[in-house]
């Protein structure tokens, strides 16, 4: 199949990688320059489970992709993805397949502007990566992925889409109800990814913590209250035993989240407005207290005027 990925970063790359290695014709798009630039001259460096190795790959700036893929797999920031759509638009064909794997909440609206509905997918992943420098990431832990069809008729190609990232070792299934699953990883990123971020440490660190039972069931609670309001039901106790088993280092517990990636390591803006910056922002408007997310999205606003 003939695959662009619109996001080469960290977890672009990984998805990338995993299905070029399986035989698809793969593209890599992303708008920083020098990450294209390595990845075209050394091929794409890739440190998994203590080997490492540089494959070739292609990949182009946002405005020099040209031809017209099977599939395009959506991993830019939130923040990124109307300007990524507007640069690809070109590569938008009309039976384009377009698989939204984005981290947060809201961005269906935002595709289906560019795509038409029939076209796009929305997906979960639960897989993770580390973007070390310009064309080097690293691998690591293991994953899972949802995928569903948005249009009713599109069911056998979201199966198909699923099928082909399973060959390439991606773990996918057929998701019943993929907007329940998009707020459960919002949970996972509203928990994991802030916190780790403010207090500077890794998965199996926030989790060893006393007060960390507390915050997240918190954090949770009122994601759930949100959530209601769009008809997605979230037990609370449920969502947090699942966050509680990432801590363990066999799944991610050694894993610095993306958010931490960006804010800490390499000083960029984050995601927050699309996670716990959203159910602060939908709880105002429904007349709902969060109190948890409004601090979490003022402390990490406040952190990126001090980093970035």
């Amino acid at each position: 199949m003939k695959i662009a990925i619109a996001g080469a970063g960290a977890m672009g790359s990984r998805y990338g990688y995993m299905l070029h290695e399986k035989g698809n014709d793969v593209l890599l798009i992303d708008g920083w320059e020098d990450h294209v630039k390595a990845i075209n001259e050394n091929g794409l460096r890739i440190d998994e489970n203590g080997t490492s190795k540089n494959v070739k790959i292609p990949a182009v700036l946002p405005k020099d992709a040209t031809e017209v893929p099977d599939l395009v797999i959506l991993f830019t920031k939130s923040m990124g993805l109307e300007t990524m759509l507007t640069s690809i638009k070109n590569i938008l064909g009309p039976n384009t397949k377009v698989l939204c794997l984005l981290n947060g909440l809201g961005h269906e609206e935002t595709v289906a502007k560019y795509v038409d509905k029939k076209n796009v997918f929305m997906g979960v992943t639960l897989w993770t990566a580390g973007l070390v420098g310009p064309g080097h990431v690293t691998l690591t832990g293991d994953g899972s992925l949802e995928v569903q069809n948005i249009d009713s008729s599109m069911t056998d190609a979201a199966k198909e889409i699923c099928d082909v990232l399973s060959q390439a070792g991606l773990k996918a299934h057929y998701s019943e109800n993929v907007v329940f699953s998009i707020w459960r990883k919002a949970c996972v990123n509203g928990t994991l990814n802030s916190c780790c971020t403010l207090l500077d440490c890794n998965i199996k660190q926030f989790g060893s913590l006393g007060e960390t039972s507390n915050i997240i069931r918190k954090i949770i609670t009122e994601f759930s209250e949100v959530a209601k309001h769009y008809g997605v039901t979230l037990d609370v106790e449920e969502t947090a035993k699942g966050i509680e088993a990432i801590y363990d280092p066999s799944q991610a517990g050694e894993h610095y989240p993306s958010m931490h990636q960006d804010l800490i390591q390499h000083h960029r803006r984050t995601e927050i407005d699309y996670i716990n910056g959203y159910v602060s922002r939908k709880a105002k408007e429904l007349g709902i207290a969060a109190p948890y997310n409004d601090l979490i999205t003022s402390f990490i606003h406040a952190k990126e005027d001090l980093l970035v």
